[in-house]
């Protein structure tokens, strides 16, 4: 078919000029070499000068080209560095709270038990002023002791006040076996016999469960505090645990009164 029997649609003729006087515009300005040598006799410049000027150009913008891939290609791999970067610290940053979060869990497990064996032994408060007041009838300061411990350990919240409040429980059970060291009836009892195998199991139940419980919050704290844990520890709302220790705490000193 003759191309000039081809009729080209209204709608992208516009086009079409537009990019016909595009090429038209680049061809008028630029040059052919025999331009060139022409140009250069003109101003006495050897044809030989010429054809080097012209390759030596052609080779710097060719370099200008290639340097300009390279430094497409180095933005590229930096991003997807920085993307895979990005990502590897989302994934780490997750990990990293399901453990914070994982030990959190262990910690608090631990120290249930804890409050399980402490509230044991709390429990066996009542029974030793049972037993105080059929057998001693006149040791009023003994139950008060013994209930006044059990009071402030039911209103303990943190294991701060826990520690505390179950030395005052401490003191008010050593009070009681004190004043029983001495009173025969009160040794000859069955009912105090078997509080005493009681109190001595649940008390050694206590003392394994706050070693465990200890060692919990140890490694929770060093996990915590160990780089770089410890620059997301805070942001995560991660803190240090208090270990469970006796503190002092004020106990009113009993005096024993003759019955």
């Amino acid at each position: 078919m003759d191309s000039k029997n081809i009729r080209i649609p209204e709608e992208i003729a516009p086009e079409v000029l537009e990019l016909a006087s595009r090429y038209y515009a680049n061809q008028m300005q630029s040059y052919s070499p025999s331009d060139l040598v022409v140009a250069g006799k003109e101003v006495d410049i050897p044809a030989e000068f010429i054809q080097q000027a012209i390759q030596d150009v052609q080779e710097q913008h060719q370099q200008r080209l290639e340097l300009q891939k390279q430094a497409q290609k180095q933005r590229q791999i930096l991003l997807k560095i920085s993307a895979g970067i990005l990502v590897a610290l989302s994934i780490w940053s997750i990990w990293t709270y399901n453990s914070f979060a994982n030990s959190t869990s262990q910690v608090e497990a631990a120290w249930a038990q804890v409050e399980n064996q402490l509230q044991r032994r709390t429990d066996l408060i009542p029974n030793l002023v049972s037993v105080t007041q059929t057998y001693a009838k006149h040791e009023k300061q003994i139950v008060s002791l013994l209930l006044e411990s059990r009071q402030a350990y039911l209103q303990a919240r943190t294991p701060t006040e826990k520690a505390t409040a179950i030395l005052q429980v401490d003191q008010a059970i050593g009070r009681f076996r004190d004043y029983a060291a001495i009173n025969p009836q009160l040794q000859s009892s069955q009912l105090f016999t078997n509080l005493q195998y009681e109190l001595a199991g649940t008390e050694n139940r206590i003392a394994v469960e706050r070693m465990r419980y200890n060692r919990s919050v140890q490694a929770y704290n060093q996990k915590i505090q160990r780089f770089p844990n410890s620059l997301f520890a805070k942001t995560f709302g991660f803190h240090k645990k208090p270990f469970f220790q006796a503190t002092n705490a004020e106990v009113p000193q009993l005096k024993m009164v003759d019955g």
